[in-house]
């Protein structure tokens, strides 16, 4: 299928040949008729993909910040991969869809094929949506209408926080496509609106729908104007959907306004607000966020679990619904809007310039047939026959990240990329010169030239992955964790066990392949030790699946595995018992920052400090190891130092937490054999080890493994 993406590297818009997306559970499969083109929106997303890296800089201050904390601690070469990686990243254009459902996830109810649906989803053939952001069409609704039903939400939200009342005079500074709508759901509501707009044919079809619409341009001066029209009282209050940079928007709502006037934002304005101007009149300011209630809630949009409409009467989706029975009862004209329809192979017609452009709507066509193909072939793609065969499933940050360019630098051969949308699949399978891309991984399972599957997908679905890998007699890599219980430990366990003997079960403990935990270990010996690792994790919010005990398994399990692993490698023994607490007064309730303790069964003590309350511009990693009257600091994975060894002072090197060299010798093996990188009773271990300590803080004791 095709979809139209947004390169930040290189400033270009691109119609892309991707995969199509398989359906998801909680969601529906919908093939496009029609979107819409925000232009405010899409124009600023376009722009700073055109701008270079230093106006790229000045438009995101607080990502700038990151950059310095990171350089602070990780160096110059991770720091830079890290930033030119995320700029590789493409961006998916578009939130206004309109299409038939073709297909319809596990536990949706509300839709069956070939329902006529409105959804934010991309400018793309194909979309998967999860069903709270999807809406049924009214049959006298036409495509090219129901395509402004996400643009209509987001106006309507606004209108929801002003809490508009009959008689009232509201002012929408910005005649846009959304002030547009504003202006129309105003006057439906019984107010008085006057627009503002500096550009006259907005003004004018605005006064057309019956706005009191003016032009600063002209000479109108527009608090005077609104003075006057208000005998001096100003506005009830002002909805500003424009898209400027200055604060005089702000400083001219509040002169506008009545005393205790209400100001809401819809649209990016500056926000460098003058006290005076709210204190004197008792002002109120909110900023509407996007379609409704509902909006960036993990239970709500992608869980599917809806709010109860007694206690929450407008969500998204039912504002979605509001609008498209607005436009049924001919309430809200939106075909006036309509500035051009154009198919989605001229979409440069729409996106060459788009600042030249006086078009307020545009819409994209679609073609009404086109192929369902979960398996794109990428031009180009490097291929070495004879050499072990990859196919990974999974195209995230850390698989675009680290994994690709580890791979890209052992001459790895990569045959497919997987991912459940496709469009991040197409993109790493060109970087990598892969094969093929697809939006179906058991396309890799079925390949028998695939020798290895990575697996980089989020958390839960690892156990699933790893169990028909396994089962499809291929060797696999999974990334941390390898599970999140002990009934799917269990059932791998079992699953390696019957699998050919050439299988592999490799966990990506990366750490223990770093030149320094290598050094480390070599000087450190046999022998029982006391160990102190400490992790600098970081703060996550709560509502990231990370959190999710059912989806990311919680942070300990997750990635305090990382250093579990860690400390049996340099301890060169097995674990016997484990022992957690945590900080706060309801500890089961905040497992990311514990202290966990290890017994071994040749004596060494291990304790891991994994905590998320520290400062990001203090070193993220720290592991030191006491050992016959030796000291070894491991700083950061930049500097190994050693007090009272002797022949062995210190060793640096540029960060390297593991990756390159994990990923060379996991080629080498799927090319030339060789035994399994981490022996799988130590990744059994480490496993059980993760488990015990949730065990150990729940029930407040030791738990032998």
């Amino acid at each position: 299928m095709k979809q139209i993406i947004q390169d930040l590297k290189s400033g270009a818009t691109i119609l892309e040949e991707v995969p199509v997306p398989n359906v998801k559970a909680g969601c529906v499969l919908i093939k496009t008729t029609r979107t819409l083109v925000s232009l405010g929106t899409e124009r600023m997303l376009v722009e700073f993909g055109k701008a270079n890296l230093i106006d790229k800089a000045r438009q995101q201050p607080d990502k700038v910040k990151q950059v310095l904390d990171k350089l602070k601690t990780d160096g110059i070469q991770p720091t830079l991969e890290a930033v030119f990686n995320k700029l590789g990243q493409p961006l998916p254009l578009g939130y206004c869809n309109v299409g038939r459902v073709i297909a319809v996830g596990k536990g949706v109810t509300e839709f069956v094929v070939g329902d006529r649906v409105a959804s934010n989803g991309n400018h793309a053939e194909y979309v998967c949506v999860p069903k709270n952001l999807v809406a049924h069409i009214p049959d006298n609704v036409s495509d090219e209408e129901a395509a402004f039903t996400v643009i209509g939400s987001i106006g309507l939200e606004g209108i929801r926080l002003f809490k508009p009342e009959l008689g009232e005079t509201v002012v929408v500074t910005g005649l846009g496509l959304i002030g547009l709508v504003v202006s129309q759901l105003l006057i439906a509501n019984g107010c008085r609106v006057v627009g503002i707009d500096f550009d006259q044919e907005k003004v004018d079809m605005a006064a057309s729908m019956g706005v009191i619409a003016i032009n600063p341009a002209a000479g109108v001066n527009p608090v005077k104007f609104i003075d006057e029209l208000t005998s001096g009282v100003g506005s009830d209050g002002v909805i500003i959907t424009a898209s400027a940079k200055s604060d005089e928007v702000m400083h001219q709502a509040c002169e506008m306004s009545r005393k205790r006037g209400r100001i809401i934002l819809v649209g990016v304005v500056g926000l460098n607000l003058r006290r005076d101007d709210f204190y004197k009149k008792e002002l109120s300011f909110q900023v509407s966020c996007s379609y409704g209630a509902g909006r960036y809630d993990e239970e709500y949009e992608n869980k599917g679990h809806d709010y109860p409409l007694p206690y929450v009467r407008w969500t998204e989706k039912r504002n979605f619904e509001t609008i498209l029975h607005t436009i049924s009862m001919g309430k809200l004209d939106v075909k006036s809007l309509i500035t051009e329809v154009v198919e989605l192979k001229d979409y440069l017609e729409i996106y060459g310039d788009m600042r030249k452009r006086g078009s307020i709507a545009s819409i994209i066509k679609f073609p009404e047939e086109t192929k369902i193909e979960r398996v794109v072939t990428i031009e180009n793609g490097t291929f070495k026959p004879g050499n072990g065969k990859i196919g990974i499933i999974g195209a995230g940050n850390y698989t675009s990240g680290m994994v690709i360019p580890s791979l890209k630098k052992a001459g790895a051969t990569v045959k497919y990329i997987a991912s459940a949308g496709g469009l991040n699949a197409k993109i790493l399978a060109k970087k990598v010169g892969a094969e093929c891309a697809t939006s179906d991984y058991r396309e890799i399972l079925n390949d028998k030239e695939v020798d290895l599957v990575i697996i980089t997908t989020r958390h839960n679905l690892h156990a699933k992955m790893v169990l028909e890998t396994l089962r499809a007699g291929k060797s696999v890599f999974v990334e941390k964790p390898l599970c999140l219980n002990k009934e799917e430990l269990a059932e791998i366990s079992e699953a390696y066990k019957n699998a050919p003997d050439n299988v592999t079960l490799t966990v990506g403990f990366n750490r223990r392949f770093s030149p320094l935990a290598v050094k480390l270990k070599q000087q450190v010996g046999d022998g029982p030790k006391n160990i102190v690792a400490t992790m600098n994790a970081g703060f996550i919010p709560a509502d990231m699946w990370v959190h999710d005990l059912e989806i990311g398994g919680g942070r300990i399990i997750g990635e305090a595995c990382h250093f579990i692993d860690l400390c049996s490698y340099i301890a060169g023994s097995r674990i016997t018992a484990v022992c957690m607490s945590a900080m706060g007064t309801n500890p089961e309730e905040n497992t990311d920052n514990a202290t966990i303790l290890l017994k071994y069964e040749n004596g060494t003590n291990a304790v891991i400090n994994y905590f998320a309350n520290g400062s990001k511009a203090y070193a993220k990693e720290r592991f030191e190891v006491y050992s016959q009257e030796r000291v070894f600091v491991l700083d950061n994975w930049r500097r190994l130092e050693a007090f009272g060894a002797k022949g062995f002072s210190k060793m640096t090197c540029s960060m390297d937490k593991g990756q390159t060299s994990q990923f060379a010798q996991l080629n080498e093996r799927i090319t030339k054999g060789g035994e399994s990188l981490i022996p799988f009773d130590s990744i059994v271990n480490t496993t059980l080890a993760s488990f015990a300590a949730i065990e150990s803080l729940k029930s407040g004791a030791w738990v032998n493994i």
